[in-house]
C-alpha cells in the first residue's frame, strides 16, 4: 500500500506524534519523580489513617450510645435504678483507693 500523503502532511503528522510523545514523557516523568512518589505514599497513608480513625470513631460512638442507653431512658431522663448502684460502687472504689493510699503513707 503506497503512502499518498504529501510531504507537508507527513511533517504535520510527525509534529503531532512528537507532541503526543512529549506529553507522554512529561507525564511519565511526573509519575516517577521522587516528590510525586512520596506525595502519593503520604496521601495513601493519610487515607488509610483517616479510614481507620473513622471506623474507630464509629465503633466508639456505638459503644458510648449503648452504655448511655443503659443509664438514660428515651426521653433523656436518668434511670435511677441503674445510676444509683453504679454511683455507689464508684464511691466505694474511690474510698478503698484512698484508704489504701493512706495506709501506704502512714
Amino acid at each position: 500500500m503506497a503512502d499518498t500523503r504529501t510531504p507537508a502532511e507527513i511533517e504535520a503528522d510527525i509534529r503531532r506524534r512528537r507532541e503526543v510523545l512529549a506529553e507522554m514523557l512529561d507525564e511519565i516523568g511526573m509519575r516517577v519523580h521522587p516528590r510525586t512518589i512520596v506525595g502519593d505514599a503520604k496521601a495513601k497513608v493519610a487515607s488509610q489513617v483517616d479510614h481507620t480513625l473513622g471506623r474507630a470513631y464509629v465503633q466508639v460512638n456505638r459503644v458510648v450510645s449503648e452504655v448511655r442507653a443503659q443509664f438514660v431512658d428515651e426521653q433523656g431522663a436518668p434511670r435511677l435504678e441503674r445510676v444509683v448502684p453504679v454511683a455507689l460502687v464508684a464511691v466505694g472504689l474511690v474510698g478503698l483507693l484512698a484508704l489504701g493510699a493512706r495506709r501506704r503513707r502512714g
